[in-house]
């Protein structure tokens, strides 16, 4: 029997300053902010999926009796997400991160002959930008 997982439908990144990270996503990537809970947690559209920043200190708490039955979780420490960006607007993308004052940290040209370049949000997390050719898709 095989298992049908056709994707990721949510990734999840941790920031103890959520209203850096809030402003971050939403102003200057542009990312549409779906739900904000106070300093717990604040979800973004992304493409087809969902981009999920989380206070760490507030998720490793257990869940109130009365609550959703969502086990602790949480992570300290840099963690690393890729947006899949269409090779044409990945200079866009890049032009609107420098002028927002974002530094560029690295920019590869894979032996594929596909793009990225490497970028940090205000908790630190590592973000790219890449072509989705770059894993063989589309």
């Amino acid at each position: 029997m095989s298992i049908a997982i056709d994707g990721i439908l949510e990734t999840s990144l941790y920031a103890d300053d959520l209203d850096a990270a809030d402003a971050f996503y939403a102003d200057v990537l542009g990312l549409e902010r779906l739900t904000r809970v106070d300093s717990r947690h604040v979800f973004f559209r992304c493409g087809s999926g969902m981009l999920l920043i989380f206070n760490p200190a507030e998720t490793q708490k257990p869940p109130a009796s009365d609550a959703i039955a969502v086990p602790a979780h949480g992570a300290r420490g840099p963690g690393h997400a890729c947006f899949r960006v269409a090779g044409p607007a990945l200079d866009g993308v890049r032009q609107r991160l420098a002028e927002a004052g974002v530094t560029i940290e690295s920019e590869v040209h894979w032996p594929n002959g596909t793009r990225s370049f490497y970028f940090r949000d205000p908790a630190g997390n590592s973000l790219e930008c890449a072509e989705p050719a770059l894993w063989g898709l589309e």
